[in-house]
């Protein structure tokens, strides 16, 4: 079942995304007057079509469901035969390379349109997200001495308001892109605003990939350690613990978190530990030995400790909403902060700042497609939002077969007067679809690799 969640969320993702971007090409190609052939959802051999309007345009599906494509009459393909005057007319290649670019750029800023709709929605409706309250910092990471503290919530970035734990991470991220310091303020409970800078220095030398804020030491706000259900036949109830009851400290070691309570409970199979505890307003202490399970650790399977009891995990959340008007203009600012994040991540890559690793492919996506598709629809579309956004930036790099290529031909014809001689054109078009080639198998790689670890 999880299996079909993934491959279903991952087909109904890209395969919208597609289609609009291809939409996008259409109708510009209609409004600058060029007649469209065929309009294909999907690639490969067409499985069903029909035809409709004036130009008895060809609406198809075709056999392999990712990706799609719009024919246009074009003198260059082997199947256009000799055109009448008013098809001349009608013809891509015969149009201005204004009209040529606008056709061609219309895909990609389908794209981008789709992920502001998709963004501005979802400030609309409210997103429940972890908020910036920082709930540990560890003793001398580079947030501790910076000044962070345990308890702060964050307020800004380098002058960039933030509420939540991923608009932080996204702050800290951007500066360490710039190779700038990252200038936090923060409200301390006893002690008001204060200020604390990560140098820049500091950012230069941060691996970007995985946990980006837990390298620097900070770890968001959860709650107490409360316990929950007590599943029956356990540890917990043989220990008489009991709903309700906070978790101060095992073995005299104090537990900030439910997280600290897990990892604690985890690494002491067998081993019988104190547990001191608020019940009802008093303090007791109870020992508690967990059962040892089969579990799975860094070096394989190993032996956790369980107590069959539910503890409290979820962070601190706030619901971050916005009015209409200002939910499309932080749909807008989402955008494109994150195409210019995502070619300055593009950029480090080819100068060896960021490694390769980053680039992923069908495999991973198909994965967060599913994951985000089970957590509820507001992630679903916020991963919608996001390939979207990728989808546009990728083709829009100026790489023959892409629609950046095409651009790149075209402002070319712009500035010398002519067009690209065809030889050219057909060498570039090899060397891009090689280049291509070879990052999709970068790509499938490193998803393979992150599927064995």
């Amino acid at each position: 079942m999880t299996l079909l969640t993934t491959l279903l969320a991952f087909v109904v993702a890209l395969g919208s995304l597609v289609t609009l971007h291809e939409l996008g090409h259409y109708l510009v190609a209609r409004l600058c007057g060029v007649k469209v052939l065929r309009f294909s959802v999907g690639m490969g051999k067409v499985v069903y079509s029909r035809k409709f309007g004036k130009d008895q345009t060809e609406w198809a599906i075709s056999a392999l469901p990712l990706g799609g494509y719009v024919k246009m009459l074009d003198s260059r393909d082997p199947d256009t035969g000799v055109l009448s005057g008013a098809d001349q007319a009608r013809e891509f290649t015969r149009q201005s390379v204004w009209r040529r670019m606008a056709i061609i750029a219309a895909g990609p800023l389908a794209n981008f349109l789709v992920a502001i709709v998709l963004y501005a929605g979802l400030f609309m409706h409210g997103i429940e997200e972890p908020s910036s309250r920082i709930g540990t910092v560890a003793g001398q990471s580079s947030a501790y001495l910076a000044g962070l503290r345990t308890g702060d919530t964050v307020h800004s970035v380098n002058g960039r308001d933030v509420a939540s734990w991923s608009e932080l991470r996204w702050e800290v991220m951007q500066a360490a892109l710039d190779k700038q310091a990252a200038r936090i303020e923060v409200r301390r409970p006893d002690r008001g605003v204060q200020q604390a800078t990560i140098g820049a220095d500091t950012l230069a030398g941060l691996n970007l990939e995985g946990d980006v804020l837990g390298k620097l030491g900070l770890v968001l706000a959860r709650p107490a350690p409360v316990l929950g259900k007590i599943m029956p036949g356990g540890a917990a109830e043989k220990a008489g613990l009991q709903p309700g009851d906070l978790i101060l400290a095992i073995d005299e070691k104090p537990m900030a978190d439910g997280i600290a309570v897990i990892e604690t409970l985890m690494a002491s199979p067998g081993k019988t530990l104190q547990l001191r505890l608020r019940r009802h307003g008093q303090d007791l202490t109870l020992p508690v030995t967990p059962q040892g399970e089969p579990g799975k650790g860094a070096q394989g399977a190993v032996t956790v400790g369980k107590i069959k009891a539910e503890i409290a995990l979820t962070p601190d959340m706030i619901v971050v909403a916005s009015g209409p008007f200002q939910a499309v203009g932080k749909g807008a600012v989402k955008v494109w902060d994150t195409s210019i994040m995502s070619l300055k991540m593009l950029g480090k890559m080819f100068t060896g700042e960021v490694s390769l690793k980053n680039v992923t492919g069908p495999i991973t996506i198909a994965d967060y497609a599913g994951q985000t598709a089970r957590i509820g629809l507001v992630s679903y579309l916020s991963f919608i939002a996001f390939i979207s956004i990728s989808l546009g930036v990728m083709n829009l790099l100026p790489i023959p077969v892409l629609d950046g290529g095409h651009l790149l031909y075209y402002s070319l014809e712009v500035l010398t007067g002519r067009p690209l001689p065809e030889r050219v054109g057909e060498i570039a078009q090899r060397l891009g679809l090689g280049l291509l080639l070879t990052f999709m198998v970068l790509a499938v790689f490193n998803d393979v690799l992150r599927l064995l670890n």
